[in-house]
């Protein structure tokens, strides 16, 4: 009983360590109203999914990942970024239900695309986690899904809130490209470790 009380608490402050940035990430795709919560949301437990899903396999097998690779996930919420740039100049030039039905179709994507890309400490911190507990994996990957449920509801609440709500909602949809610039920059920048070795140490 102790050992899984332990482990809750465990998987609950390695949880939060890792995703604190999801929930400001999540404010600003919610503040987006061309975005339907739904969609975010799905968007969101699938990242997870795969960064746990990801990070069980390599427990498993004892894999190992490279230092630098994961570090070119940066070029998801890059590219993202610039693709929303593009877009916005191009705006006046679409047809707006056009815009609103493609957005419908692959924000879900997009928001696991940014999950996955901002989840290299998720990967470092889980897989070494799965390997030395792989009895309580199921109770990891059981806390993990019901605080993602929970970190979305409180960036849907941040959006709604009456103090913030509404300045996210009027900058939340202008910032959100130049946030995942950065974030991509941000996250390449672990990359270099490829080109020279040395920076991964």
């Amino acid at each position: 009983m102790n050992e899984l009380v332990t482990a809750l608490g465990v998987a609950i402050v390695v949880f939060a360590a890792t995703n604190v940035d999801d929930i400001l990430l999540l404010a600003a795709f919610f503040a987006d109203p061309e975005l339907s919560p739904r969609q975010v949301v799905a968007g969101q437990f699938l990242g997870m999914l795969v960064l746990v899903a990801a990070s069980a396999v390599c427990a498993l097998f004892a894999v190992v990942i490279p230092a630098g690779w994961i570090g070119l996930l940066g070029l998801a919420p890059l590219g993202l970024g610039v693709f929303g740039l593009v877009r916005r100049e191009r705006a006046d030039a679409d047809s707006p239900l056009a815009k609103r039905t493609a957005s419908r179709r692959s924000v879900w994507l997009a928001v696991a695309g940014v999950t996955i890309a901002n989840g290299g400490d998720n990967l470092g911190v889980y897989i070494p986690m799965f390997s030395n507990e792989r009895r309580l994996l199921v109770v990891y990957i059981v806390v993990f899904a019901v605080l993602t449920a929970v970190w979305c509801v409180v960036g849907h609440y941040l959006v709604n809130n009456p103090l913030v709500g509404k300045r996210l909602a009027r900058y939340g949809q202008a910032a959100l490209p130049f946030v995942l610039i950065a974030l991509g920059l941000w996250i390449l920048a672990d990359a270099r470790a490829l080109i020279w070795p040395e920076a991964a140490e």
